[in-house]
């Protein structure tokens, strides 16, 4: 009988994974031996934890089982003469800590992953990948492109690092804030992934979006005088405070109008709330100062009914401004839809179908509306059309509930 069961393993997995490979670049000196190396740390502990059960510290175990194997790795190649081996062997042995305004790990390589040598998707999509402990699929799904084009860029990623020996060191103080664009957009797709996971049996995943708020919370504390970066954490715990109301006990999808308003978390509410005061005073509008703003306004009222709709509508027209892009536009409609009612919203939704055929929101808010309009029969289409597009279990409950509780067709 099992001692560790497999699920566990998983949980460490989820949970140590970035932390593991962004101590064993910093040891290793490089990405690729780094990765391979805690792989084959975690293929060992699926070996062994089953039946010696959990080690004492589950993340000290998988760091220092690859660092072995690593080690093992280049003494073999430093044996056949290799220069490379034998110079990533003695940076090994010396294990040099790194010096930097950056002092956690998994942030240092987050700033070393988004050089400016490579592109931004790239950029984001590598670190995702590295510490976001996310699959090439989740990946794939937060970008809205096809797995074999994210699996394509990963490996470019990685190529550009090797060929143009882009070195994986913290930047200085000064090089920060050209690369902070990235990184936010890097914590952010963190936070989202865990929020409404891409797939699985959990609508929320709660190490990711633990993940995301504490990185938000250390770059705060790294750049306080950079309000994008005070904006991305307030939007995070404004979000995050819903949580607990979110889904069922079963694990059912509840949606933000029909939340229980009790259960959100009054700490983050307010903690949020007071960062966006803080960013409207420094009057150096961004995306995720806007973001925040609009969760700030759910967040002010009392009842769904009693919501601003029209202040976030205004905020939405604002956010395209600065990131004008088809999500944007579509949640904007959500807002519309409350403000000028579904038709108005509708025709919105209708012209991003081209853009975002294959995100699943769009054709279940299009449902959504449809089934306001009285348009059962074409709601319904919208709705499966949903459901062919999630691989998320709690979403498509969600979706499968609605399309059985719309009136059958005469």
């Amino acid at each position: 009988m099992s001692v560790v069961p497999v699920a566990e393993i998983e949980r460490v997995f989820r949970a140590e994974y970035g932390r593991a490979v962004a101590v064993l670049t910093r040891v290793l000196g490089g990405i690729d031996l780094a990765e391979d190396a805690v792989q084959e740390a975690f293929t060992a502990a699926t070996l062994h934890w089953p039946s010696d059960g959990l080690p004492p510290s589950p993340a000290g175990w998988i760091i220092t089982t690859a660092r072995n194997r690593a080690i093992d790795h280049l003494r073999r190649e430093a044996s056949r003469d290799d220069r490379h081996a034998q110079a990533a062997l003695i940076h090994v042995r010396d294990e040099p800590i790194e010096e930097g305004p950056v002092r956690d790990e998994r942030l240092r390589l987050i700033f070393t992953c988004c050089h400016p040598a490579l592109s931004r998707p790239a950029q984001v999509a590598l670190t995702l990948r590295l510490l976001g402990g996310l699959t090439t699929t989740e990946i794939a799904r937060a970008f809205l492109v096809p797995e074999p084009t994210m699996a394509q860029r990963l490996v470019r990623a990685k190529s550009k690092i090797r060929d143009a020996n882009i070195p994986y060191h913290v930047p200085r103080e000064a090089e920060l804030p050209d690369r902070l664009r990235a990184v936010l957009a890097v914590v952010y797709l963190i936070f989202n992934e865990g929020y409404t996971a891409s797939s699985g049996e959990r609508l929320i995943r709660e190490d990711l979006c633990a993940e995301a708020v504490r990185l938000g919370r250390l770059l705060a504390e790294l750049m306080p005088d950079e309000p994008e970066v005070l904006g991305l954490l307030a939007l995070m715990l404004l979000a995050e405070s819903r949580r607990g109301a979110r889904t069922t006990a079963g694990g059912d999808l509840v949606r933000l109008a029909d939340q229980d308003r009790g259960r959100w978390d009054r700490d983050l509410v307010r903690e949020g709330q007071a960062i966006v005061r803080d960013c409207l005073r420094r009057d150096r509008p961004g995306p995720y100062q806007i973001q925040a703003a609009i969760n700030a306004v759910h967040s002010d009222a009392a009842t769904a009914e009693s919501t601003d709709w029209t202040q976030i509508v205004q905020l939405y027209d604002q956010l395209l401004v600065y990131d004008p892009n088809p999500v944007v536009a579509l949640h904007r409609a959500v807002a519309v839809a409350e403000v000028d009612g579904p038709e108005t919203a509708l025709a919105l939704v209708d012209s991003l179908a081209g853009d975002l055929d294959s995100y699943h929101l769009l054709h279940a808010i299009r449902g959504e509306l449809l089934h306001r309009l009285g348009r059962d029969p074409e709601a319904a289409t919208a709705y499966q059309s949903a459901l062919t597009r999630t691989t998320n279990t709690a979403e498509r409950s969600h979706l499968t509930r609605t399309l059985t509780s719309l009136p059958a067709p005469n």
